[in-house]
C-alpha cells in the first residue's frame, strides 16, 4: 500500500500517488462552504447561494447601489455598522502610536527591508539612439492601487506592508486599502498602522467580494482603481476573477502552500517547526515534507506530536495535516525536486546540504529558500521580498508580487522621415501581405518624400 497510516498525516512511499492525493486536494480545498457561511448566505439572499452565485449577486448590487450595497454586507457578512466608511486620516496617522512600541519597529522595520529589496530590483526605461533611431521601453507608473488586506479569521499587517511598499517603490501615485471592519465598526489598529507606515493614500472599511466590487467600480465615497492586489477568501478571489478586465490584478490566491525537502542530514525539529508554521495559516493550508527515508519521516513525525503539545493553535494545524498534508518518502534529491517541479507551491525549502548545487533545478516555485537556515517563516515578514506568491500550482506560470505588478512597459517608436528604408521596405510588403494597403501607402508617403526633398 502507497500510503503509511499516521495518526498526524500521510506518509506516501510512492510519489506518484501523492502527486494524484495532492492534486486532489487543491480540489478539495475549493469544497463545500462551512455551515455557519452558508447560513449568513441564506439569512441575506434567502437561498442556499454558491460562492459563484454570491459573488455575482455582491458585484451587481455595489454596482447598482454603490454605499448603501457596501454597508448591507458590512452588517450581513462582517456583523458591522460602520458610521463612516472612509477611515479618517487621522485615524491612520495614530495608529501607530496605538500599538505595542515592539509591533511598530518590527513593521518599520519590515518596511524598511521591503523597500530595499524592491528598490534594487527597479526596472529603468531605456531609449537607444545607436541605429540612428530610437527605440526604447518606458516605464509608466499606475496611477492608483487598491490594495485588499484580510481581516477574517486574523488581521495581516504585513500583507499590507508587502503589497503597499512595492507599489510606492514602483512609483504609484495613490494607493488605496480596503479591510474589513470589526464588530464594533472599528479597524484593527495594527493593520492602520501598517498603512500609515507603507504611506497608504487611504483605507476604506470594507471587506470582501463587495470590497473588490467598489474598487473595481467605484461607489459614492470608494474611487475606483486601475489595478487590485492582495489575497482573501474564496468570494474575494472569485470577485477578483469577475472584475479582472475591468482592472487589472495581481493573480488568483488560493491556501498557502509549502514543501520542505529534506535529506537524512537535516534537523527534524526545524523541519516539524516548518511544517507547522505553515499549517497554522489556515484549515486549507498545504505543508508537505519530501524526504529520502521512512527513518527521517518517523522522526519527523515525533517532532510534529511533540511541538504541537505547546502550539497554541494545535487544532488549527492537525485539521491542516489531516485534510491536506503529507510526507512523501522519494530516493533521491533529484527525484524529490521532480515533485516540488511537478507540485508547483507558493514556497520550496531545501533543507539539506549543498542546497545550492540544486538550484538551478527548482523550475516552479513562488519562492525559494535555500538552506535550513532559510526559515520560511521570515519570509514572511521580514525578509523583504513580498510574502504575496502564486499558489495552487500557478507558480508553473507566475511570479511573487514585485515592482512588474506596478508598472506598465510602454514601448517607445521615435522613427523621424529619414527612416531606416530596408525596415520600410519590409513593412510596406508585410502590410500588403496582410490586405492593409493604408498601411503600407502612410510608410510609402514618408520614403517618397524624403527621397524628393519635400523633408
Amino acid at each position: 500500500m502507497a500510503v503509511v497510516p499516521s495518526v498526524l498525516l500521510r506518509v506516501f512511499d510512492d510519489p506518484l500517488e501523492a502527486r494524484s492525493v495532492l492534486a486532489r486536494s487543491r480540489i478539495a480545498a475549493q469544497g463545500p462552504l462551512p455551515d455557519a457561511v452558508r447560513a449568513s448566505i441564506r439569512a441575506t439572499f434567502g437561498a442556499d447561494l454558491s460562492p459563484e452565485e454570491v459573488v455575482h449577486r455582491v458585484i451587481a448590487d455595489v454596482r447598482e447601489r454603490g454605499d448603501e450595497a457596501l454597508r448591507h454586507y458590512a452588517r450581513s457578512f462582517d456583523g458591522a455598522e460602520p458610521e463612516d466608511l472612509l477611515v479618517p486620516a487621522e485615524e491612520i496617522a495614530r495608529a501607530p502610536e496605538r500599538i505595542a512600541p515592539e509591533v511598530r519597529a518590527a513593521l518599520e522595520t519590515s518596511a524598511d527591508r521591503i523597500r530595499s529589496f524592491h528598490e534594487r530590483s527597479r526596472r529603468q526605461t531605456w531609449i537607444d539612439f545607436s541605429s540612428g533611431h530610437g527605440l526604447g521601453q518606458v516605464m509608466v507608473p499606475i496611477h492608483r492601487v487598491g490594495v485588499y488586506a484580510p481581516g477574517g479569521r486574523a488581521a495581516y499587517p504585513s500583507t499590507v506592508l508587502m503589497a503597499a511598499v512595492p507599489a510606492r517603490v514602483a512609483g504609484v501615485e495613490e494607493v488605496v486599502l480596503a479591510s474589513p471592519p470589526q464588530r464594533d465598526g472599528a479597524q484593527n489598529q495594527a493593520v492602520l498602522a501598517a498603512a500609515a507606515i507603507a504611506g497608504v493614500d487611504r483605507v476604506y472599511r470594507v471587506g470582501g467580494a463587495q470590497a473588490i466590487a467598489a474598487l473595481a467600480y467605484g461607489t459614492e465615497t470608494v474611487e475606483k482603481v486601475d489595478k487590485i492586489v492582495g489575497p482573501g477568501n474564496i468570494f474575494v478571489v472569485l470577485a477578483k476573477q469577475a472584475v479582472a478586465g475591468q482592472v487589472g490584478i495581481d493573480g488568483i490566491p488560493g491556501p498557502t502552500e509549502t514543501i520542505v525537502i529534506a535529506d537524512d542530514a537535516a534537523n527534524p525539529s526545524w523541519a516539524a517547526a516548518d511544517m507547522i508554521a505553515q499549517a497554522e495559516h489556515d484549515p486549507l493550508a498545504q505543508s508537505v515534507l519530501v524526504c529520502l527515508s521512512r527513518k527521517f519521516a518517523d522522526s519527523v513525525l515525533a517532532e510534529l506530536d511533540r511541538l504541537l503539545g505547546e502550539a497554541p493553535r494545535a487544532d488549527v494545524v492537525r485539521e491542516s495535516f489531516q485534510r491536506r498534508g503529507a510526507i512523501v518518502i522519494v530516493e533521491g534529491i533529484t527525484e524529490a525536486i521532480a515533485f516540488a517541479n511537478d507540485h508547483a507551491p507558493e514556497h520550496v525549502c531545501l533543507a539539506m546540504a549543498n542546497p545550492w548545487d540544486y538550484l538551478a533545478s527548482i523550475r516552479n516555485a513562488g519562492g525559494i529558500f535555500v538552506g535550513e537556515g532559510s526559515v520560511e517563516a521570515l519570509g514572511d515578514y521580514t525578509a523583504g521580498p513580498s510574502h504575496i506568491m502564486p499558489t495552487g500550482g500557478t507558480a508553473r506560470f507566475a511570479s511573487a508580487l514585485s515592482l512588474d505588478d506596478f508598472i506598465k512597459v510602454v514601448p517607445l517608436f521615435a522613427y523621424d522621415a529619414k527612416q531606416e528604408e530596408a525596415a520600410a521596405r519590409a513593412a510596406i510588403a508585410l502590410a500588403h501581405a496582410e490586405g492593409l494597403s493604408g498601411h503600407a501607402a502612410a510608410i510609402a508617403a514618408r520614403l517618397e518624400d524624403t527621397k524628393d526633398g519635400t523633408r
